[in-house]
């Protein structure tokens, strides 16, 4: 038996009670909107025109010397506001508005979703708030400061380590208080249901691009993984062709579906860090959005069909990949899709190998980290 909101034996809604009405209207919504000519096509209008869509799939002529396969990038860090976050952001604002809603509110980490939330209430005259751990807030300045100029409210959040997994709380928390006025705009594929299918929707424009724009048939897919959403837009619309490997690269300091185990995590069943006694384990990453104790529950299902395969690479990695990138073919890629990139050049590969890397975001956001790590 197939049960609504869940994959295989992972999703579901584990909220206070406070916010189960809120998720049944949100999922009517959700239905309705998404099937409107009226919605499709002012989306359509709005990632076309406003956030620069289709986004292109570069042949990295460097990057494949180096490897001896064929490399792409899927440039999302060409798209409005820098990064894949866009696409979801006008999306759920754009519900937002079409169901009456005023007041939208958000979680980030890196910034970047931050960035595409206040841009999105922006363009469509709505308030915006956005929560961020007080640390993220330290090392991700210059997408602060956007935030504010955009008109958002900007939240500090100081709990357990005061980055992603503290913020996320403290929307729940925001949401739960006024469900009937304020949109909660979840960044990635976590959360309860129906938040993983409709940032799942919203997202799959990348891998459908893709597969318009590659000139054969790709052997890999290749994409960071915090909570999952640009490895989720990527690998979406490939999930029934066997043929394409899809490889998901997590930061080891928060590997979560590489070295965690099922539990309940911000209202899905899914993969997560815990103790013994399963209580939330601190993670690290030098990129602050796959800074998570979690990921995705249609993640954790991939894992467990083995239809995707997660692996994770360390700062150093990543670091490395940052300046290669950089220096050789004079794009600064962000420091969570430089993970993917650290995998791809750290591993062996044949001349017949395709591989479709998703440049999820650019990395003029990360210039204080990697001046501190010595890579300037």
């Amino acid at each position: 038996m197939v049960r609504k909101g869940y994959f295989g034996g992972f999703g579901g809604q584990f909220v206070p009670e406070t916010l189960m009405e809120a998720l049944v209207i949100l999922e009517k919504n959700f239905s309705s909107l998404i099937k409107s000519p009226g919605f499709k096509e002012e989306f359509q209008r709005l990632l076309a025109d406003y956030a620069g869509r289709p986004t292109p799939l570069y042949y990295s002529e460097k990057l494949s010397k180096l490897t001896k396969a064929e490399v792409f990038l899927k440039r999302e860090d060409l798209s409005h506001t820098g990064s894949h976050k866009i696409n979801n952001a006008l999306g759920q604002a754009l519900m937002a508005k079409m169901t009456g809603k005023r007041k939208i509110i958000a979680e980030t980490g890196a910034g970047q979703h931050g960035v595409a939330s206040a841009t999105a209430a922006a363009l469509l005259d709505l308030e915006c708030s956005v929560f961020m751990g007080r640390e993220d807030m330290r090392r991700q300045v210059e997408n602060v400061v956007r935030m504010k100029m955009l008109g958002a409210e900007v939240l500090p959040v100081d709990e357990g380590d005061a980055t992603l997994k503290e913020a996320v709380n403290a929307a729940l928390r925001k949401w739960s208080e006024d469900p009937e006025n304020i949109w909660y705009l979840l960044g990635s594929c976590v959360g309860p249901h129906p938040y993983p299918e409709m940032v799942r929707e919203f997202q799959s424009v990348i891998g459908r691009e893709v597969k318009k724009q590659v000139p054969a048939k790709p052997t890999h897919l290749v994409a960071c993984i915090g909570g999952g959403s640009n490895s989720m837009g990527l690998f979406y619309p490939f999930i029934e062709d066997r043929e394409v490997k899809m490889i998901g690269v997590e930061a080891t300091g928060s590997a979560s579906i590489s070295r965690g185990q099922p539990g309940i995590f911000h209202g899905a069943k899914t993969y997560l860090l815990q103790d013994k006694v399963g209580q939330i384990s601190p993670t690290y990453s030098v990129a602050p959005g796959l800074d998570y104790s979690g990921i995705g529950p249609v993640h954790s299902f991939l894992k467990s069909t083995g239809r995707a395969i997660y692996l994770n690479v360390g700062d150093s990695s990543a670091l490395k990949a940052f300046s290669w990138l950089a220096k050789n073919e004079g794009i600064i890629p962000a420091l969570e899709s430089s993970h993917a990139i650290g995998w791809v050049m750290e591993n062996s590969w044949k001349s017949s190998d395709r591989i479709v890397i998703c440049l999820s975001g650019r990395g003029e956001k990360d210039m204080e980290t990697v001046t501190e790590r010595g890579q300037v």
